[in-house]
């Protein structure tokens, strides 16, 4: 009997969380009987479920229900709690008082319910948001490289809301001898880049691998002009390289410059690569560059709000990243991104660093880490 309440229970949660017709009429129900129990409790004893209580019942509401089914809910509240109240005597001085602010929480309630562009109650409408943080940082998930390999990615959005427009895509081939890596910034920050940067990454998704670099940065840049929005594109860069002899390209479209650890001699360079934003021109011009990387060499990849500041331009900002970048490839590939990414101030803009490092050494971690913060 325990198991099969358990999966009725569950039943109606699962339905509740659909945000379906039927799941919540099943709520509302629930919670019409629950205002009638409290209201006759009411009429039998005033004192232990006072006007007052019956606002425990508005608020249970409002986080369960959409709004047409809060307004019944709503109205049903109001006529049980007005009604013990005029049982249990006349309205004097204070309870026209509470009577005013039981109008007032009502009106509320529903003009609150009324503008959930989702059209769901907040507790849904906040699963709704996670799912798309999830869904955006599950697009940027790292292969695991063969040995001597190691990659990593740290990200923060603006402000903390946790949603950025900054995202990364990446794709290793069935021999495990070729990844390709793609660091986007979307137009936009945060939660208002969000929905635009989880369906960029999406078209981006099914594309990396299938496509030359510069044909996966042509068809991005068509996907952002179909879509005729003015603040529709952005700025990647893309990286192939080769796992077995450490040569790559990188393809720039508007993005910072990346910069390449020579381990031999302790400096980051600049890399060449340039080109234009995509999702601005039909025809975006795009320059490669190309190289090798030897043992201990790494690869840095990085958006703009890691280097621009209201206080400084982008060739001290760049200077300040290569100094830091120094200091973390210095302690080691593992946990160099985080590393830089933790002292960079929090501000207004997303930040996003991506490290491919050629260890050489086959005990080191191979693996992927990604970290994202709010």
């Amino acid at each position: 009997m325990t198991s099969a309440a358990s999966r009725y229970l569950r039943e109606r949660v699962r339905r509740w969380r659909s945000g379906s017709t039927e799941g919540q009429r099943e709520v509302l129900v629930v919670l019409v009987v629950c205002v009638a129990a409290s209201f006759a409790v009411s009429v039998i004893d005033y004192d232990l479920v006072p006007f007052t209580a019956f606002f425990v019942w508005l608020i249970v509401g409002m986080l369960l229900l959409r709004f047409w089914f809060l307004a019944i809910m709503t109205s049903w509240t109001a006529l049980a709690a007005v009604s013990a109240m005029l049982i249990d005597g006349p309205v004097t001085g204070p309870r026209g008082a509470a009577l005013l602010t039981f109008t007032v929480a009502v009106a509320l309630i529903l003009y609150q319910s009324s503008r959930q562009r989702s059209g769901l109650p907040s507790p849904l409408s906040e699963a709704l948001l996670a799912e798309l943080k999830e869904r955006l940082q599950s697009q940027g998930a790292l292969p695991v490289l063969p040995p001597g390999w190691h990659v990593e990615t740290a990200m923060l959005a603006s402000d903390g809301v946790g949603y950025a427009g900054d995202f990364l895509v990446a794709d290793l081939d069935d021999e495990g001898r070729h990844a390709e890596l793609v660091l986007v910034d979307v137009c936009g920050k945060g939660l208002g880049a969000g929905p635009q940067a989880l369906q960029f990454a999406g078209a981006l998704g099914g594309l990396i691998g299938s496509l030359p670099p510069a044909e996966l940065m042509q068809a991005a840049n068509r996907f952002l002009l179909r879509r005729h929005l003015d603040d529709s594109f952005a700025t990647a860069v893309h990286v192939a390289v080769d796992l077995q002899d450490g040569r790559y390209s990188i393809t720039s479209a508007g993005h910072p410059p990346a910069l390449r650890w020579e381990a031999a001699a302790d400096v980051w360079h600049i890399d060449n690569a340039r080109g234009m934003a995509i999702g601005i021109e039909p025809d975006p011009e795009l320059t490669v560059s190309e190289g090798v990387l030897a043992l201990g060499d790494a690869l840095l990849f990085y958006t703009d709000g890691v280097i621009e500041t209201p206080a400084s331009d982008l060739d001290s900002g760049i200077d300040w990243l290569c100094g830091v970048a120094r200091e973390a490839i210095r302690e080691g590939a593992v946990g160099s991104a985080q590393r830089m990414v933790a002292r960079v101030e929090r501000g207004d803009d997303d930040r996003a660093v991506l490290v491919l490092s050629r260890t050489g050494d086959p005990t080191a971690p191979t693996g992927a880490a990604s970290t994202a913060g709010g």
